[in-house]
């Protein structure tokens, strides 16, 4: 249905046009339900622009390319990022700034994530595939049984890490950056006012903290890992000539990083696995096109 905005005040309106967005129908919206399921189900019946209610307020979901490059790169100014809990955890990186930061932030990274940009860091993901292959071997060789989910999250970390600092992730430090996880999700459930929600995580932070301050005095020093400098050292390096790049803003963008990147794709490459293992044929085709993944076993888990 259509919002009606003579009736009802917070109804959003398309900017610009003044037409109201078309709205969900309050019984599509079941407590508990699956949120995916929830924004599929809009997306589907409403089309790329589509209002929900989650809550007293509705909530805007855009999805069509036109429409999303209209909010993030034609008209930042008009959609602004409001504080968030999440930026107790990520301060002021990347996904919290806004207006003028946002983008002198947002264009430094960006030459890092262009195709030339990530074929810097094909070997780095190569070497984190194969310490996990190797991982996964000694398993299969002993007739151990392991966490599939638990073992993509740590590639997953594995890969960031030699990606933003060059160095592979060593124990102490992967166990030092379970705080990351600890403090995603308590946040939810944190108090309302941020000094309390502070105290309430506070030694987690303190953990993260201590890592992200570690790895940018390595950085600082120049200590190159043995998969070249990170995207870590461009910030530092861009830190000599940008002031607003203190050792506070690189431990936001530091944590930031590992945060956007960490659990996401390791929970996709959870459900591949779960996937592949249901379709033998898929599975067959995708070791035959990795032969290293065959010479290493094959199929080394179990469930």
């Amino acid at each position: 249905m259509a919002t009606d905005a003579s009736s009802e005040p917070l109804a959003p309106r398309l900017s610009g046009t003044g037409r109201p967005v078309p709205e969900l129908d309050s019984v599509c919206v079941e407590p508990g339900g699956e949120l995916v399921s929830l924004l599929t189900q809009a997306r589907e019946q409403l089309g790329g622009v589509a209002a929900l209610r989650l809550g007293p307020h509705p909530t805007v979901l855009v999805t069509e390319p036109g429409a999303v490059q209209h909010v993030l790169a034609l008209h930042p100014d008009r959609y602004v990022k409001r504080s968030h809990r999440a930026r107790l955890l990520i301060g002021d990186g990347v996904l919290a700034a806004t207006g003028e930061a946002w983008k002198h932030q947002r264009r430094l990274l960006q030459s890092q994530f262009t195709g030339t940009g990530m074929r810097r860091y094909e070997q780095r993901i190569t070497e984190a595939a194969r310490t996990t292959a190797e991982r996964w071997a000694g398993y299969a060789r002993t007739g151990r049984t392991f966490d599939v989910g638990e073992e993509m999250r740590r590639f997953a970390l594995d890969t960031i890490w030699r990606s933003l600092t060059g160095h592979p992730l060593d124990a102490a430090t992967a166990h030092e950056l379970t705080a990351v996880e600890a403090v995603v999700a308590a946040l939810p459930t944190l108090p309302a006012d941020a000094s309390d929600a502070r105290d309430a995580v506070a030694a987690d932070l303190a953990r993260i903290d201590a890592v992200a301050r570690h790895a940018v005095t390595v950085a600082r020093a120049g200590a190159v890992g043995p998969d070249g400098p990170g995207l870590l050292q461009v910030l530092v390096d861009a830190s000599a000539e940008r002031p607003e790049y203190t050792d506070r803003l690189l431990r936001d963008e530091l944590v930031t990083l590992l945060v956007a990147g960490h659990e996401t794709t390791a929970t996709t490459l959870t459900w591949l696995y779960l996937l592949l293992d249901r379709h033998p044929a898929a599975r067959e085709e995708a070791l035959a096109a990795g032969g290293e993944a065959r010479r290493s076993g094959g199929r080394p888990y179990r469930h």
